[in-house]
């Protein structure tokens, strides 16, 4: 609004200076700073709307804008996305900056910031937050494991009958070296089956291995001394591997 305020001003003055004081648009353009081509564009368009000085009584800036540029086109401003409220849905299951943008768009109709802008205000607004130590993984280390989202479904082709697959993720901390299967279920037995089979792909075992607090892994969760399944700890100690659970909570454990 202030650079609006300004320019108005500096318009009221070329007409000042046009029709009361008779300077030539060189003169009103070095008295006012201005270019000689936008000294013409205002006092074009006066005449063409019919106005000289001093203006009718009344006349405030917007109709005084209205009359002069009847066919200028307003600028649109752009609604800006609720980051912190992006921020916290990001956190729910299936949530995608994509889904948050679709429903941003829908709310703010022709004003909303395409997805690449949406993205890069989200970043910068998750950039200032709480920052943390970033983790440094020794090769063959660490490997981190556990179900990824809400599963896949599949279908018994015998009965038809529709079941939720669990997606076990194992991944190496130094290389990102992913395996990755399907099992009917979290329990125990898938568990330790897709340990056994995830050291198979890799072709050998790390030194540490990071689960989360799933029953199948952890009997007790805490945040010093977690007490691990029998069966889980008999296979640790089978393979010649460490477990240590995630910390409850504590999410930036399995970065």
């Amino acid at each position: 609004m202030p650079a609006a305020r300004s320019s108005m001003r500096k318009i009221k003055d070329v007409l000042r200076l046009k029709y009361e004081a008779d300077l030539s648009c060189r003169q009103i353009a070095a008295s006012l700073k201005l270019s000689v081509g936008v000294i013409s564009k205002y006092t074009q368009a006066a005449e063409t709307a019919g106005l000289s000085w001093p203006l009718p009584e009344g006349m405030d800036d917007t109709t005084l804008a209205a009359r002069l540029f009847p066919f200028a086109t307003p600028v649109r401003k752009h609604v800006m996305p609720d980051c912190a409220y992006i921020h916290q849905e990001l956190k729910r299951k299936g949530v995608t900056l994509m889904l948050l943008w679709e429903e941003y768009r829908a709310s703010c109709a022709g004003s909303a910031y395409q997805y690449a802008q949406f993205c890069v205000h989200y970043r910068q607004y998750s950039s200032r937050l709480k920052l943390s130590m970033r983790q440094t993984h020794k090769v063959g280390e660490k490997l981190f494991v556990d179900y990824s989202g809400d599963g896949v479904p599949i279908v018994d082709p015998q009965t038809g009958e529709i079941r939720r697959a669990q997606i076990f993720v194992a991944v190496l901390g130094a290389s990102g070296y992913t395996f990755a299967e399907a099992t009917l279920s979290q329990k125990l037995p898938d568990w330790i089956g897709s340990h056994v089979r995830a050291f198979d792909f890799f072709g050998c075992v790390p030194e540490i291995v990071v689960p989360d607090n799933l029953k199948s892994a952890v009997t007790k969760p805490c945040r010093y001394e977690p007490e691990l399944n029998t069966t889980y700890a008999d296979m640790a100690q089978q393979y010649g591997v460490a477990i240590i659970p995630a910390r409850p909570y504590k999410p930036r454990d399995k970065a």
